[in-house]
Formats: structure tokens, sequence, C-alpha cells
């Protein structure tokens, strides 16, 4: 009696699964990542007895736009839908004579009756349908509880250290591989599988990988400050610092980042700040600049003070002054230098426009050779060609500024005449002489000059 019992009950769980289903995914809200899909019941539908977890063969599953569907059979994976639109299961295996030939259908399902019939009755099987929200998870805030380390590089002034910043924004994130994130993140969900299971450990990988990713910013030569203008690279970089733990691991990659502020302490900005200003005043003409108003914010102040009198006052200023050993004066004559002759900052002249030769470094001869320091051409053995604008002040140093950059001198208000201190002898024109005399051969230098 009791097998009885078992066949009549085989034989109507496969006659109740003999219809072909439709399953579909009728909404899906932003926080949810995985969602299980749904057999279509409705009241003219009389299919109402079969098996749960059991896709008929021929069945239809609609996937829609931002959605990925995977059919899992006896928990492994065995079909993958990305695209959006109608997909046929025609390879389950649960028969039916609805599908696939009537002949073929009806052989396989009484094959299907003797396994039931072994299970008792019931199914030894389950299948399952699960959709994956491929939209950008938006909205996932994250924040610096401690500072994180930042090395601040500014090419322009030598400046190299490591600061520590805060960082508060939001990022997006999208699944990109479907199947490593059933595997190895959600597995076999019951109903639905939302994105606050994930969250705080996403949140603490982000903010672990933050570290190594402003490093690869930062050689980039983006100030901290400027972050929330680089977000793409930022974004990039924390791609590939978690690309092997993200996206080979959990199927998920970082879409965007946003920052909303970032901070640095106060004493690290005041140091930026102080290095980046003391930088400047390198320069000869801005360090003048800075001290003239020095000197003029003192001389207000010594104006004001009527306790010790002004003049007191205005005679210690002196004597400060005095005992720095520069003046704004030497300063603006040190940057008047830096502009013709050795350049400000220490780098130094190359080629003058027309081929002739800079204050310092080579020339370049007609034949194109170029690098020469010598009076002759290495090449062609051409003499070096003569430099226009350029004076010999009588310390014998040759310029092309308003002062010496040996003495110190002013240059002469008239063009300088010349005649051999040797012999007495003059050229035609006084104003050029030639590099020796033509009479006993002495160079003609600074001592040449006609006092």
């Amino acid at each position: 009696m009791g097998l009885l019992k078992v066949g009549v009950s085989a034989a109507q769980s496969v006659l109740a699964d003999q219809w072909r289903e439709y399953f579909y995914c009728p909404s899906m809200a932003a926080d949810v990542l995985v969602k299980k899909g749904e057999k279509r019941q409705e009241k003219k539908n009389l299919n109402n007895k079969g098996s749960d977890n059991i896709i008929t063969n021929g069945s239809v599953i609609a996937v829609n736009e931002g959605q990925c569907m995977i059919i899992v059979d006896q928990g492994a994976i065995a079909e993958v839908c990305t695209e959006a639109g109608e997909f046929v299961y025609d390879t389950s295996t649960e028969p039916t004579i609805f599908y696939g030939g009537f002949g073929e259908g009806l052989k396989r399902s009484f094959e299907q009756f003797k396994v039931r019939f072994t299970f008792g009755g019931g199914m030894g099987k389950d299948q399952r349908v699960y959709f994956f929200n491929t939209k950008e998870i938006m909205g996932n805030k994250y924040g610096t509880a401690s500072p994180v380390p930042f090395r601040v590089v500014d090419r322009n002034i030598g400046l190299d250290i490591d600061i520590s910043i805060r960082c508060h924004g939001e990022y997006s994130y999208r699944i990109t591989n479907p199947i490593l994130f059933y595997k190895n993140i959600c597995g076999n969900v019951e109903s639905v599988y939302t994105r606050d299971k994930i969250d705080s450990q996403l949140r603490s990988e982000l903010l672990t990988a933050l570290q190594p990713a402003f490093a690869r910013i930062s050689d980039m030569g983006v100030r901290y400050s400027a972050l929330p203008g680089h977000t793409a690279e930022l974004s990039n970089a924390l791609n590939e610092v978690l690309s092997d733990k993200w996206g080979g691991k959990y199927g998920i990659a970082i879409s965007a980042v946003g920052v909303s502020s970032v901070k640095a302490s106060e004493e690290d900005e005041k140091m930026i700040k102080e290095l980046q200003r003391n930088a400047t005043l390198r320069n000869p003409n801005m360090a003048a600049a800075h001290l003239v108003d020095a000197q003029a914010q003192a001389m207000k102040s010594a104006a004001a003070n009527t306790s010790t009198g002004p003049m007191m006052a205005f005679a210690g200023m002196n004597m400060a002054g005095n005992a720095g050993g520069m003046n704004a004066q030497n300063l603006f004559a040190m940057g008047q230098q830096g502009q013709y002759g050795q350049p400000a900052g220490g780098q130094q002249q190359g080629q003058q426009a027309g081929g002739q030769p800079g204050n310092t470094g080579g020339w370049t001869c007609s034949c194109g050779a170029t690098g020469n320091t010598g009076k002759f051409c290495s090449e062609c053995g051409k003499p070096r060609p003569e430099e226009d604008g350029f004076w010999i002040c009588s310390c014998g140093a040759k310029n092309k500024g308003k002062f010496c950059s040996e003495c110190g001198k002013p240059k002469p208000a008239g063009v300088p005449q010349y005649k051999c201190d040797k012999c007495g002898w003059e050229p035609k024109d006084p104003t050029k002489p030639p590099k020796f005399c033509p009479e006993c051969g002495d160079p003609f230098d600074g001592g040449d000059i006609k006092r």
C-alpha cells in the first residue's frame, strides 16, 4: 500500500511540473544586490501545484536592463545571461511533453518518474533563478577616522615631505562579475541580498587602500588640496590597488569616487606655507621686495613709537639693517644680473639668438657644430663670432647688464674707447678693438680702456 502511494505521489509531481514556467524580477530596490527570481502566478493560471525550485525545460526568463541572470542547478551555475530580453532555458534536466517534441518529452518524463519514485515521490534536485543588480550602487559614504599619510611633492621648489590629511566623501561601485560575486559573497540566497551586509567590509578595505592610492596621486604632482578636482585619477588609483581583492575575488569595481573635503592639520599647513614662502625668496627680486615691505612696516612702527622716541627706534632699525649684511639695492642688482648674466635660481643661460654665444655654456658655429667653448670651432676651425651688446668693466669682466657681475660697478654712461696699454697703438674705431694688439700682441682687456 505504501509503494502505491509513493507511485501516485511521484506521478502527480511529474505531471504538475510538466507546465512551462515564466520567471521574472518584478522590482529591484537600489540597496538590493541579488534577488531570487519569481514564478508568475495569476488567478487564471491553473498551474499552481508545481514544485518549488524546479525549472521546467523550455521555461521563459525575462531579464531587465541593468540586470544579470544566472541559473543554479544543484548548487552549480548552469546558465548566465547578461543581455536584456527573453531567455529560454532549453537545457533543463526537468523534461516536459510541451517542449522539445512529445515523444522525447514523454520518454524523459517517465525516466523522471522513476527517479522521483526512489525519493519517496518527491524531488531529488534544486534549481533556482537569480537576478544581479549591475547598475551603479551609489551613496556609499567613507571618511578617515584617523589621519592618512599623504606625500606632498612640489618640484617647483624642491619640496618632498609627508603630511597627514583627513578625507571624506562618497563612492559608487557595481558588480562586474556576477559569477565571482555569487561564489565568494552571496551564495545561495533565499530571497534577497542587500548591500548593507558588505558595506562595512568594503568601507574598511577602501580606507586601507587610500594610503597607497594617495601615494600614486602625489607622484603625479597633484596636491592634496586639489584632490576634489582629480576624482577620476583617484578612482583609477583605488581600482589598481583593489583590483586583486575586489575585481579578482568579489567581482566588483569602483565606478566613481567623490571627495567632499580634504583637510590637513594646522601644523602641516603652516609648515607648507612657510616652505613655499621661503622658496619664493630665493629669487633676489622677490627677496628685495619683501625686504622693502619689511623696512616700510618697521618705519611705520618706529614713527608710531612714542615711548622711546622715533629717533631711537630708527637708530635701532638701521643697526639691525647693517647687521644683516644685505640691503634691497644689492638684492635688486643681483636680480638684474639674473636676467642678463647668470640667471636667478642657479641655472645657466643657453644659446643666444642668431647663433651668438651666451654668457655661459657653449656657442654654435655657422657650420652647425654646437657646444664649442674655446675661441675656435672644434669642427671647422672658424673663430668664435663677436658678441654684440656686451661691455667690459674696468676690472676686466664682460657684462651685459647694468652692473658688473664681478665687482658690482655700474655700466659706464658712454661707450668705452680702447688703446693698447703696452705700446700705445689705437684701432681705427676705438670702440671696437681687436682681441690682440697687432703691434705687440697684448690682449685687449679692461686695462686698455681709455681713462
